[in-house]
């Protein structure tokens, strides 16, 4: 499956972004899905996963609270909504998906082009 992800872009510390995973071909049902990131100098973190259809969700310490993972299965998409943003959340966000088991930092069979967060302080 191929992922795409979008949504996004510069913002002040505290304030939102939405993220959206989509796939060009075929079809995320049955996948288990997640966002990673990567921040320059760091290791890929694991931010948020959510099973299939959707009822089992977990998410990193660190964005506990200010992050939700959701999944839209009608329309073959995976957001992460992102409230409170904070400087240290600046990194290369990635779509990632697995059939086989919950997606972690390090294991996924499938991922997408990240898109760049950026928050300003």
């Amino acid at each position: 499956v191929q992922l795409q992800a979008s949504g996004g872009g510069l913002v002040q510390a505290g304030g939102s972004l939405r993220l959206s995973c989509a796939t060009s071909e075929g079809t995320l049902s049955y996948y288990y899905m997640g966002w990673i990131r990567q921040a320059p100098g760091k290791e890929r973190e694991f931010v948020a996963g959510i099973s299939w259809p959707g009822r089992n969700k977990n998410y990193a310490d660190s964005v506990k609270g200010r992050f939700a993972i959701s999944r839209d299965n009608v329309k073959n998409t995976v957001d992460l909504q992102m409230n409170s943003l904070k400087p240290e959340d600046t990194a290369i966000y990635y779509c990632a998906a697995d059939r086989r088991a919950p997606v972690t930092s390090t294991g996924a069979a499938f991922w997408g082009r990240g898109t760049q967060v950026t928050v300003s302080s």
